[in-house]
């Protein structure tokens, strides 16, 4: 025991000046994942390993190998706890209890959930708000690339809408070109990433950057308008929100009874948000539908 205590004090200054995880760079996780990979993962005991595994473990991808590196990390921060040291990472992760097949559960929860605030909200829309609305296509696009893209398309979808909301109602033709300008800048962030290199410290930056012009943008027009349009309001709130509950991203603490991290409280904390930011869209597209009905009644 003595002599795993002084790899593992070792271990942890070396991992401090060196690149990658703690956790998986530990040569007791290491000797852990080799040595169940030779007794597990292969011929009849791999064939042993598939008949007593959930077949949802299966459906889902989860193999040998990743099931031995998932006990090993357990037995890696046994010893870590033992030793008194700090809980360390493994694979860029914190060390969750793995529910059925999510490694994840509630980060993945509450994605789900968000995904159903943002349907639910979305169906009210579209029974509140008639489609002559001239928000109502864009508004009702945004909800589903808010589902199913990533968080530098909701950020230049949400850019685009205040482009659309700003500006687009008066001049199309300047929306078009700002349209392409974006998917141009998508284009070459997500190829950059895909092709050349993965760069963390660049996707961040990129995404303060894009997501500074988008509050910078949306609030500015919120205060410009704030006296004509009272439901603005519910739009300062939502920016101010969202600024604020980003911050939960950059801390940085081993998940509370192994299941809630940053990232889940903060995208918990989001659903909210989803049902203010759809009854501001819904009270602004009803505004500019009568707003368009009256102009009409005039001419």
């Amino acid at each position: 025991m003595a002599g795993r205590a002084a790899r593992l004090v070792l271990l942890a200054g070396a991992a401090a000046l060196a690149s990658g995880s703690q956790g998986d760079r530990e040569p007791v996780y290491r000797d852990c994942v080799l040595q169940c990979e030779e007794q597990n993962c292969s011929g009849g005991a791999l064939n042993h390993f598939r008949s007593r595994q959930p077949i949802y473990m299966s459906l889902a991808g989860w193999t040998c190998r990743d099931d031995c590196k998932y006990e090993c990390m357990w037995v890696t921060v046994g010893l870590y706890l033992q030793e008194g040291h700090k809980v360390p990472q493994f694979h860029g992760k914190w060390p969750f209890s793995r529910f059925l097949f999510f490694q994840e559960p509630a980060s993945a929860m509450a994605s789900f959930l968000n995904g159903l605030a943002s349907l639910v909200m979305l169906c009210r829309y579209r029974t509140f708000v008639p489609a002559s609305s001239p928000m109502y296509h864009t508004c009702v696009a945004f909800a589903w690339k808010m589902d199913y893209f990533c968080a530098s398309t909701v950020i230049l979808h949400s850019i685009y809408l205040c482009c659309v909301r700003t500006v687009g109602l008066q001049h199309p033709a300047v929306v078009s070109a700002f349209r392409a300008l974006l998917l141009l800048m998508l284009t070459v962030h997500v190829s950059y990433l895909s092709l050349i290199r993965f760069d963390y410290g660049y996707n961040l930056v990129a995404n303060v950057a894009i997501g500074l012009v988008n509050v910078v943008w949306w609030l500015a027009w919120c205060l410009w308008n704030q006296r004509r349009l009272p439901h603005v309001r519910k739009c300062v709130v939502v920016v101010l929100l969202l600024q604020g509950l980003s911050l939960l991203e950059l801390l940085d603490f081993p998940p509370l009874f192994w299941v809630l991290d940053a990232h889940a409280i903060w995208h918990i904390s989001t659903i909210p948000v989803h049902v203010l930011f759809f009854s501001f869209l819904e009270d602004d597209s009803l505004y500019l539908l009568k707003e368009s009905e009256d102009k009409f009644k005039l001419d």
